[in-house]
């Protein structure tokens, strides 16, 4: 028999949303007939809009016709990588440079088999778990320690540093996974936080991977959207970006990554060129039927929509953090983010997500299971119908007895 890849033994147990998932259920078994209110995964909750819902349901009937049939398209359909150019970038990246795929968590997987093993990684503490759990699956980090995983390398963003950490300490000739809005604690870069991270990224030799999934929640004008509205952007950085939050594609599956044509290796090697060959060779495209879907997304009406979904998400984060405050609780985002990051000093998150859970009936997201940052933290997600989060924020209430 084979040995079980040690890579794969590596991975800490429990991903953090199983877990959360099977503590909901061992809830529930207990509290029979409990009706429990998620303010937890970031999963959307609201119907896709009419008009991106038709482009959908047009593109499946073409693909019943002769006209319309159409089958392999690797690096995605070229007018929808033309439009994501124009609405995004100002048409500032050739359709050679952007490839579509089916999500940017799957993205970020396959650009791990991209730089490999042996490149440093570092990332924002907290973050999104699947930048660690990746660089652990692909060996380039190795098992779980006190104080996160071995190898990796954790950048700090607490209250006291305005949830952006110190770029002077990002490793030399290694990747970087930086997201903003931020994903756990809702926090966006300023423009001169971006121009030092990218300034620091060009010093040491090391690629940014930009996770943009939430930029179409920014309000703040003066708040970047892209790490490519930063001067040397081009030559130290890939950016990631999703239909699944801004136009409710999470069960479609529809996103993107730009790689420019001026990113090289050490060796003047195209990363470019190198991402082509991956994605070529080990996935086929994403849905076409999804595609179509997003073409319509990014079309005049598509574009309404967008925003139409975002705002109501927002205001569903306006309300949470206004409960929150008004219990005395500190907290950051849903401002220009769907997310809450709200503190709990001197408290472990899973001490509290357990409390919130017992309590009030809601469920929530541990901070702990984003990095050793969050530990008396939780997060709140704005991802729900506007009820259940009204009746959400009046449970809430109850930490205060």
């Amino acid at each position: 028999m084979i040995k079980r890849n040690p890579c794969a033994a590596n991975i800490k147990a429990g991903y953090l949303f199983p877990e959360i998932a099977k503590r909901r259920k061992e809830y529930a078994a207990k509290h029979p007939g409990a009706k429990i209110i998620s303010l937890g995964v970031g999963n959307t909750t609201e119907p896709i809009l009419p008009h991106i819902d038709k482009g959908l349901v047009d593109g499946a009937a073409g693909l019943g016709t002769a006209e319309g049939y159409s089958g392999y398209a690797d690096e995605g359909f070229e007018n929808l990588r033309r439009r994501i150019s124009e609405v995004f970038y100002n048409g500032a990246f050739g359709i050679d440079e952007i490839f579509i795929s089916d999500g940017a968590k799957c993205d970020i997987g396959r650009l791990q088999l991209l730089f490999g093993s042996g490149v440093p990684v570092a990332v924002q503490d907290p973050s999104y778990p699947v930048y660690v759990d990746g660089s652990v699956l692909i060996g380039a980090a190795g098992p779980w320690a006190e104080d996160g995983y071995s190898g990796i390398t954790y950048l700090p963003c607490t209250e006291e540093n305005g949830y952006f950490p110190d770029v002077t300490k990002i490793p030399e000739n290694g990747i970087f996974y930086f997201c903003s809005p931020n994903n756990p604690t809702g926090a966006a870069a300023t423009r001169e936080q971006l121009n030092a991270l990218v300034r620091s990224a060009r010093e040491r030799g090391t690629f940014i991977i930009f996770d943009a999934a939430y930029s179409e929640y920014i309000r703040e004008s003066t708040l970047p959207k892209s790490i490519f509205e930063i001067d040397g952007a081009k030559t130290c950085a890939v950016e990631v970006n999703s239909f699944s939050k801004p136009a409710g594609f999470t069960g479609v599956r529809l996103g993107w990554t730009v790689v420019p044509g001026e990113l090289v290796y050490s060796g003047g090697e195209s990363v470019n060129a190198d991402w082509n060959r991956i994605c070529g060779t080990i996935f086929n495209g994403a849905s076409n039927i999804a595609q179509y879907g997003g073409l319509a997304a990014l079309d005049e009406e598509g574009l309404k929509e967008i925003r139409r979904l975002s705002d109501f998400y927002l205001g569903n984060a306006k309300l949470i953090r206004k409960a929150l405050r008004e219990l005395g609780v500190s907290c950051v985002g849903g401002d220009n983010s769907p997310y809450i990051w709200a503190r709990f000093p001197g408290r472990d998150s899973w001490d509290v997500f357990a409390e919130i859970l017992e309590k009030c009936q809601v469920l929530t997201t541990p901070g702990a299971g984003f990095g050793p940052a969050g530990r008396s933290f939780i997060r709140f997600s704005a991802f729900g119908h506007r009820p259940d989060v009204e009746e959400a924020c009046e449970r809430l209430a109850g930490l205060r007895g």
